[in-house]
């Protein structure tokens, strides 16, 4: 889910904002982290009671996923904000000095 992040992201013939691409790819960033920590805490262990099998398996992975990138796009934890001020600083970087 994590977009690319090559310099092409920034390339000037990009009709994509990239502020947008990087808050984007920060943020994309941000839902993976809470999707790991939200399956580090258990909350997509489907109980045996169900008997779902591999199939259930699957959806809880996809409800993990989903309730991670909500939360990243609710405001989250803050990560997504700081991953963008670093990669927006470091654009700026390239660009004043490329």
């Amino acid at each position: 889910m994590i977009t690319g992040l090559t310099g092409s992201a920034f390339a000037p013939h990009n009709a994509e904002d990239p502020e947008a691409r990087l808050r984007k790819a920060a943020q994309d960033l941000e839902a993976s982290f809470l999707r790991e920590m939200l399956k580090s805490a258990g909350l997509n262990a489907t109980e045996s009671g169900f008997g779902g099998g591999i199939g259930e398996d699957q959806i809880a992975s996809f409800l993990t996923e989903a309730q991670a990138q909500e939360i990243a796009r609710a405001g989250g934890i803050g990560l997504a904000e700081t991953i963008f001020d670093a990669l927006k600083e470091r654009m700026n970087e390239t660009f004043d000095h490329g």
